[in-house]
């Protein structure tokens, strides 16, 4: 299987962002995961935003497309990881 790009889009003080931020890295452990973070608040992170529909952190974006925002839910991800995977088997 093809490693997955995961983009997370965060900001300052933001709990949700720092939840998922450890779900990704727990989940890392058993997926091939790259993870690339981006602040909301700088060029990139609100262009990404704006492309994504993302209205608020955090946003997490699978392969360059928009996955979820908001508080994050390991469950959702884990399904989606799995679902790729069996897919390319």
């Amino acid at each position: 299987m093809e490693r997955m790009r995961i983009t997370l889009l965060t900001q300052e003080h933001c709990g949700f962002c720092e939840q998922a931020h450890e779900i990704l890295q727990r989940l890392a452990a058993e997926y091939d995961l790259a993870i690339m973070t981006h602040d909301l608040g700088s060029p990139e992170g609100q262009a990404l935003a704006q492309q994504g529909g993302i209205l608020f952190p955090p946003g997490i974006f699978l392969d360059g497309k928009p996955f979820s925002y908001g508080r994050p839910s390991e469950r959702k991800l884990r399904r989606e990881f799995d679902r790729r995977v069996r897919a390319t088997r």
